[in-house]
């Protein structure tokens, strides 16, 4: 591995934890910095919709504040380069809570679930961005 490949790795793990920052924080702004304007995002394994960077920030606007206590955990993903892309999937797990305050576990609302992200990450001016992005959701519990 040369330095290069070092630093792209470096680069798109950040990706990885700039998107659940986004996401578990409601800053869908920040999404921009994830991905390409015209990227696909598909959450139609876990219910959701594929759209546009821009249709999926709206329904993520509209969806997520149902559950103001959110926390994504990305595990070690793996990267391969081929073609001047990347193809990179990571393990995640998520939270989705009814509240932010302290609760019983058996509260109603609560959703748990995992599985796999699956981005196609290309290098842009402003460094690598997904253009991109299925979730490969594995298995969900509620509450």
């Amino acid at each position: 591995m040369d330095i290069q490949e070092i630093a792209d790795r470096l680069h798109i793990t950040d990706l990885l934890a700039r998107y659940t920052h986004a996401v578990d924080s409601g800053r869908w702004d920040l999404l921009d910095e994830v991905f390409t304007p015209d990227a696909v995002i598909d959450y139609r394994t876990a219910g959701g919709i594929r759209g546009t960077r821009d249709e999926v920030k709206a329904w993520l606007a509209e969806v997520l504040p149902h559950w103001p206590g959110r926390l994504h955990l990305v595990g070690a993903p793996r990267i391969d380069f081929a073609d001047g892309e990347a193809r990179v999937s990571a393990p995640f797990t998520d939270t989705l809570a009814p509240t932010r305050d302290l609760v019983t576990a058996d509260t109603e609302g609560f959703l748990h679930g995992g599985g796999w992200y699956h981005h196609r990450m290309r290098r842009t001016p402003g460094g690598w961005r997904s253009v991109e992005l299925v979730e490969e959701q594995s298995w969900r519990t509620a509450r």
